[in-house]
């Protein structure tokens, strides 16, 4: 086992043990572990890295383009070595700024706990940005010669740092947008703007690692990957196949009964994983070849699939509630009773959908068999309540939501290793390796992308729009409408996770002004994003679609086109129908 697999083990398991056996004691002797909260949260930034590592150690970091999009050839060898020259340039840079970050900490003499000198523990954003580094500079080429260009690309762009920045910073920006076409990681992206802009500047860049590690060690942060590795348990395991074969059992029979299905499944991993990719990759296969010979047509087949994907973002307990919730301050639960309704919305009209799109006939003339629905709950009936044992626990007071995350996370483990035995202990390591991998991108991105956006409040770009808006447009449903266009821009353009933390910040003064209820403005920004991973040209479900069904990508654009505007349909109901988000909160607020 590699090193930093073994590391991510470790840290991953300490996440789930450590506040359940907090919990346990609290209860049971009223007392703590002293410093818990602190050590979970920090193992969360060691999360963050280490994964953040291994993605660059196996070139998966997410990107929204990819050298591949390039004929094979020279243009595409120099693509790759210039988009992982510049990326590992920016790296390099924030490596720098990390360790003039831990100097100043250094300084402070802040205590971690138990003795151990905070700097000590911080010193993992610089030694995870040199990993970074590392790893891009070694897939910028498959050659030695090509590493060695994309390894003197990047000292020179460090050295232009010595550099005044006068007439400078757009040709940067502009190098940096062309990095981002050949296939640089989108977290350099937003580091590489902010980096860029501090220096313009004159401000100092280590302000970057210091608005990553607060976000990065934000207190309810933690239920990022544990809620994340629950769903990665979950996809590893067999679950999948029982909970197709018991959707399919209550639905199978009726017209569309397919579709029905793959909403349903599509939903259910969705809420959990937290990445529609996870979703496409691990049902993807399981479900077309039910859609296939349910005689669905193969483009309606691959629209539906490519649709269903991003279904459950709006389900708690996704992470892109979570992380709204952190960056808006908003209450957390709030969120989680404001997105079901909506959430059902969507997957009621994609299921809608597909039945129209199904064969013209009942799909069998056979009753309704009790008895094989009856056995297909029970053989599923532990997956199943899942969601109750995450739920119950945030809602019942009994747990934090940290707590509640950890006991999900085992709870998944237990079940898929132990109960239904299709998690072999031997394959765990690879699992939390694959969960790492996918948490240390997003936490990355989020870090880099606090960065970016502190810029912009420093520069007062929120209030100059506020201004703006405010004088130019005076109806909250015109405001609203415009909003669902320039969200649906960003859903295509952006990954959701750095849009989340730039673009929320910029929009709840905006919401706040016309009076819009946070929460409600919450579930419309996820909603239009949700919608965003359909949106030509670099919706990010599109991308997926293609590698798993091996279409080229203008077969993908004409398959979703359809499902992309039903869901339109279901984004502009929950915009201009405030009640679909606040009825629950209220409900339970009494």
């Amino acid at each position: 086992m590699r090193i930093d697999n073994a590391a991510i083990l470790l840290v991953l398991s300490a996440m789930v043990l450590l506040p359940l056996v907090e919990s346990l004691l609290r209860a049971t002797l009223g007392v703590g572990i002293s410093g818990s909260d602190s050590i979970v949260q920090h193992l969360t930034l060691a999360v963050g890295m280490i994964g953040g590592a291994i993605g660059a150690r196996e070139n998966r970091l997410l990107a929204l383009a990819t050298g591949d999009m390039l004929p094979e050839g020279r243009l595409r060898d120099l693509g790759t070595i210039f988009s992982h020259g510049f990326a590992a340039a920016v790296t390099a840079l924030l490596t720098v700024a990390g360790v003039q970050f831990v100097i100043s900490e250094r300084a402070a003499a802040n205590e971690f706990v138990y003795g151990i000198p905070l700097w000590i523990v911080q010193s993992l954003l610089p030694l995870g940005f040199s990993a970074v580094t590392l790893g891009l500079s070694w897939h910028a080429s498959q050659r030695w010669t090509g590493r060695a260009l994309g390894v003197g690309l990047s000292v020179a762009i460090v050295a232009c740092g010595a550099l005044p920045p006068e007439h400078l910073v757009k040709p940067a920006l502009l190098l940096l947008l062309l990095a981002t076409a050949f296939g640089a990681p989108v977290f350099t992206t937003l580091g590489g703007a902010a980096v860029i802009l501090f220096w313009g500047a004159g401000q100092p860049i280590a302000s970057i690692p210091l608005d990553h590690y607060r976000l990065v060690t934000n207190p309810t942060l933690p239920t990022i990957p544990l809620f994340t590795l629950a769903g990665y348990f979950l996809a590893e395991g067999g679950a999948s196949k029982r909970l197709i074969h018991v959707f399919h059992t209550l639905f199978g029979r009726l017209r569309g009964g397919p579709a029905i299905v793959t909403a349903l499944v599509c939903a259910f991993f969705t809420s959990f994983t937290g990445a529609s990719g996870v979703t496409i990759l691990a049902l993807g296969g399981l479900l077309m070849p039910i859609l296939l010979s349910a005689r669905y047509t193969e483009k309606t087949a691959l629209g539906l699939l490519t649709g269903a994907g991003s279904l459950g973002l709006l389900f708690p307990p996704c992470l892109p509630l979570i992380l709204y919730a952190i960056v808006a301050r908003v209450e957390m639960q709030t969120m989680f009773l404001a997105g079901i309704i909506p959430g059902l919305l969507l997957v009621l009209l994609t299921a809608w959908w597909g039945i129209q799109q199904g064969p013209k006939v009942e799909a069998t003339g056979a009753p309704f068999d009790f008895g094989a629905a009856n056995r297909a709950v029970w053989d599923a009936k532990w997956e199943l309540l899942l969601p109750v044992v995450a739920l119950a626990s945030m809602f019942g007071g009994f747990a934090t939501m940290v707590e509640a995350a950890a006991l999900t996370a085992l709870y998944a483990f237990v079940i898929e290793a132990f109960v239904y035995r299709d998690l072999k202990l031997r394959e765990v390591p690879r699992v939390t390796s694959e969960c790492g991998l996918l948490v240390g991108g997003v936490l990355l991105i989020l870090g880099v992308a606090l960065g970016f956006t502190n810029y912009l409040i420093d520069a007062q770009i929120p209030m100059r729009l506020l201004d703006w808006v405010t004088a130019s447009i005076h109806s909250p449903w015109v405001f609203l409408l415009l909003l669902n266009l320039f969200l649906l821009v960003v859903g295509c353009l952006m990954d959701i996770f750095s849009a989340i933390v730039v673009v929320v910040p910029l929009i709840v003064p905006l919401g706040e002004a016309f009076h819009i209820d946070p929460i409600h403005l919450g579930i419309v920004f996820l909603a239009n994003l949700e919608l965003g991973y359909l949106t030509p040209p670099v919706g990010m479900n599109l991308f997926l679609a293609s590698y798993r069904f091996k279409k080229s990508l203008p077969e993908v654009y004409r398959a979703a086109l359809p499902m992309m505007f039903v869901l339109l349909v279901g984004v502009l109901l929950i915009t201009y129908i405030p009640a679909l988000t606040t009825f629950l909160p209220s409900l339970f607020a009494r």
